[in-house]
């Protein structure tokens, strides 16, 4: 019997070989160009080009893929981290204590409060209590609440049930208040705010106010923006100059100052007497609404007089302090 040939046997013997180290079969490079042509031209090798370049383009997607997958955890390791940095980084800090002993040190103190958040059981407890009463009757907005919701305001820090925020300025008692503007002016001008909200209107009528010699501004404990930062930064430094005194009902401040002898105004777009138009002289109140709701019915019911600001052009109201300002250059130049 003869040997068997490396050759493959069979019609196409020429054209492949075996490759006895790889047990596989190559084509034969020395086949014709025009076999060439034909195999190019074959529709069943187009398929088959099709399919690899298909193969290799996936191939290159799902790599891709892969590498974007691998990127994105390498950038962002410590997603809930990072979050946690940026809630601290938004909100600023920098006027709150927390803590119990730190609050209770600053309340003993000689320190602006603006807000105070605790839980119930401090509220109550022997150490807190007359301290927090006190403060309350002086204005300072205190708020009882729950653990968990005092530890969200906090972002997780240790409160130990209790937190405060500084005011940026110190408040007197409405006595005070009425005492100082008698004794300094024959006719004083106050500013009462009513429902503003807006620490940015809040800083902008202080700033009005002192700039057009008003003796001080009366914020309500409620329902009202507090001695913020934001505050001190609108007004331009009106605050140094400024008495504010914070009260816990504005409806009764303001029957107190008419005890007194002031003349409570409001100001309120349906208002039928023009403010240009308004002739009374001697020591006044101005009360401010805010911009969406204006002035509360149960204070209509208090002012004296409800004057308006006539306005030329198609808008029909006025941002609160700029109202304020117009109202203040009439009501002081008469």
């Amino acid at each position: 019997m003869k040997n068997s040939s490396n050759k493959f046997r069979g019609k196409n013997n020429k054209e492949y070989t075996r490759n006895s180290d790889f047990g596989n079969y190559s084509k034969n490079t020395n086949r014709s160009k025009k076999n060439d042509r034909f195999l190019n031209n074959s529709p069943n090798n187009t398929k088959v080009e099709n399919l690899k370049k298909n193969n290799e383009n996936n191939t290159f997607s799902s790599f891709k893929r892969r590498n974007l997958r691998f990127k994105s955890n390498s950038e962002f390791p410590n997603k809930s981290s990072d979050m946690h940095q940026k809630f601290n980084n938004d909100k600023n800090f920098d006027d709150w204590i927390w803590g119990k002993h730190s609050v209770y040190e600053a309340l003993s103190g000689d320190r602006a409060i603006n807000r105070i958040w605790c839980t119930s059981e401090i509220f109550s407890s022997d150490k807190f209590y007359i301290l927090l009463k006190d403060l309350k009757s002086k204005g300072v907005l205190i708020e009882e609440v729950s653990w968990n919701r005092l530890s969200q305001m906090t972002y997780g820090a240790s409160h130990q049930g209790i937190a405060l925020q500084l005011a940026c300025s110190k408040t007197i008692s409405l006595e005070q208040l009425i005492d100082f503007s008698k004794h300094n002016c024959q006719k004083p001008i106050l500013v009462a705010l009513d429902g503003i909200t807006d620490p940015h209107n809040v800083g902008a009528i202080i700033r009005s106010a002192e700039a057009f010699d008003c003796k001080g501004v009366i914020i309500p404990q409620r329902r009202s923006a507090g001695l913020t930062g934001t505050v001190a930064k609108v007004a331009a430094g009106a605050l140094e100059h400024l008495h504010i005194s914070r009260v816990v009902n504005l409806n009764r401040a303001l029957e107190e100052l008419k005890k007194n002898g002031f003349i409570v105004v409001g100001l309120s777009g349906d208002g039928q007497l023009s403010i240009s138009n308004f002739q009374e002289k001697g020591p006044l109140v101005v009360v401010v609404g805010s911009e969406d709701k204006g002035i509360s019915l149960l204070t209509q019911k208090k002012c004296d007089f409800i004057l308006s600001i006539s306005l030329k052009g198609k808008t029909s109201s006025l941002n609160a302090s700029v109202a304020a300002a117009i109202s203040l250059f009439h009501l002081t130049g008469k």
